[in-house]
């Protein structure tokens, strides 16, 4: 079983669904998607008058963005994929975090970040039926207040979701497809990372933002038994020797 992230810029490559069909069709079954947007939400935002906030690569969501949220991930974004995969012959099906409380989530760092939430629960008997069924989940990270009984959303960070989506599968391999080849040291790609070289490269700044986020997610899912862990852009899909792998071997930094 693989969880493949899909980050918002790779979205735009237009190799991408066939790619995606070929990696379904050489393992029907056993592949899931989970998907960014961040570009979208900023654009909607500010479209609407409003300005992006970011801190430590995650974005702040007050109670005013949430529909915002939903319209770009859940909405169009999602959506968009789920055509492209279909128009490559995959029987994709586009769900949010909300449907079926997928994914709940609870409010995270005390509300620093606003309607922010971190999966708490993974509605994994949904997710093995759709598979089961010989078709392709297409995820929206928008989750399920745990905590409220009013059906409130929480946007919860596509590579949180993601890591937690591959531990309560049991996945084999968490990826994260972005729109560079991997962890880059001196503009290459280096080959394997170990979690305490992760979590220096996030402490010195050699990983910032959205991805330092992905490694903060990549040292979760290790820790909650996903096998193995990488980060690189759409070539990894196929490539399982691209990118930079997240593993407890040792570092070539």
């Amino acid at each position: 079983m693989r969880v493949i992230k899909i980050g918002g810029r790779a979205q735009d490559d237009p190799r991408l669904a066939a790619t995606i069909a070929a990696a379904w069709r050489a393992a029907p079954g056993s592949l899931c998607i989970v998907h960014g947007g961040g570009d979208e939400i900023s654009a909607l935002q500010r479209s609407l008058g409003l300005e992006p906030v970011f801190n430590g690569g995650r974005r702040v969501t007050q109670e005013r963005d949430v529909d915002v949220v939903r319209m770009a991930l859940s909405g169009t974004a999602n959506k968009r994929l789920v055509g492209r995969f279909i128009s490559a012959g995959v029987a994709a099906v586009g769900l949010s975090g909300e449907d079926a409380a997928l994914i709940e989530a609870r409010v995270t760092d005390g509300a620093a970040l606003g309607r922010v939430g971190a999966p708490r629960q993974v509605n994994v008997a949904l997710l093995r039926h759709l598979l089961d069924g010989g078709y392709l989940p297409v995820i929206s990270p928008v989750g399920r207040d745990g905590d409220a009984n009013d059906g409130s959303a929480l946007n919860v960070n596509g590579d949180d979701a993601a890591a937690a989506i591959a531990a309560a599968l049991g996945a084999t391999e968490l990826l994260f497809v972005a729109d560079v080849a991997g962890v880059l040291v001196a503009g290459a790609p280096v080959p394997v990372l170990e979690p305490d070289d992760a979590a220096a490269a996030i402490a010195q700044g050699i990983a910032r933002g959205g991805m330092a986020a992905k490694l903060e997610a990549g040292m979760a899912a290790l820790q909650q038994g996903v096998e193995r862990v990488r980060i690189g852009d759409l070539d990894a899909i196929l490539d399982s020797g691209c990118g930079t792998t997240l593993a407890p071997t040792r570092s070539l930094v």
